[in-house]
């Protein structure tokens, strides 16, 4: 082997070590700080699909107003019943609700075994509300079924997420 090759093969050796620690000093990074929170004001291009969202969000909302009352039953919040943020309520207007442990979340989960992006709870448009799991890795279950797919929540039912409990009430 030439003396020439040897350096070649040393010095992509070399790259390809310092790649790896690079990586993985990111991901112990994300880890341990969580992700990247972007202004909402940000013109990029991931900021878009956000925008478009909380635009569709709107006429769902009226629509919902326009029929008058809300469903005789309906929950108008969330609440918090067990684990490190008891007594949280959220009221429940219409809106996407996410759970999880990144900063952006509705409610942040401070819970070893939540994930930083884990369940989404939001209104279908009948008014029930829903709960989808997100492909967390410990799960998310409903009076202890844990879901696969989205599922409508009944009044009062826990849901679970590590130790944290929530309901929906009146």
């Amino acid at each position: 082997m030439s003396e020439l090759t040897l350096t070649v093969m040393r010095l992509g050796f070399l790259a390809v070590l310092w790649l790896f620690v690079i990586v993985a000093v990111q991901v112990i990074r994300s880890d341990l700080f969580g992700t990247r929170v972007t202004q909402r004001g940000s013109r990029r291009d991931a900021g878009r699909p956000q925008q478009a969202a909380r635009q569709a969000a709107p006429p769902q909302q009226r629509q919902q107003s326009a029929g008058g009352r809300q469903r005789r039953g309906a929950p108008t919040k969330l609440v918090v019943s067990e684990g490190t943020l008891t007594g949280t309520t959220v009221a429940l207007q219409g809106q996407t609700i996410t759970l999880g442990r990144a900063h952006d979340s509705t409610i942040v989960l401070d819970d070893d075994y939540a994930s930083s992006r884990h369940a989404r709870i939001y209104p279908d448009r009948d008014g029930q509300w829903i709960v989808e799991d997100l492909g967390s890795t410990n799960g998310t279950y409903l009076d202890r079924t844990r879901l696969t797919t989205p599922t409508p929540i009944p009044l009062g039912a826990p849901i679970r997420i590590g130790k944290t409990v929530i309901e929906l009430r009146k």
